[in-house]
């Protein structure tokens, strides 16, 4: 973890560990699973501004590959975003 954050005072940064200090596992696995869910929707956000005509399903490949990248995602999907666009 960073010392000093450029962008979290001190005092919040000793809150925000505190509070993950308390949190039970199941606490914190929520809090992580709501962090990707939002990543993800933020990804599918993104692809859906550059790709307006996309329906869900060549969405969610795009999102796909970029989180896999291009070697996996070509080799797992047959995706290639070279091709397709990223």
């Amino acid at each position: 973890m960073p010392s000093d954050p450029s962008d979290t005072s001190t005092a919040v940064m000793e809150m925000m560990i505190e509070r993950w200090r308390t949190m039970s596992p199941a606490e914190k696995f929520q809090a992580v699973a709501a962090a990707n869910q939002a990543s993800e929707a933020m990804s599918a956000a993104g692809v859906r501004r550059r790709y307006p005509t996309a329906d869900e399903a060549e969405v969610r490949q795009r999102v796909i590959a970029l989180r896999l990248g291009r070697e996996l995602s070509v080799a797992v999907y047959g995706w290639d975003p070279e091709v397709h666009g990223w």
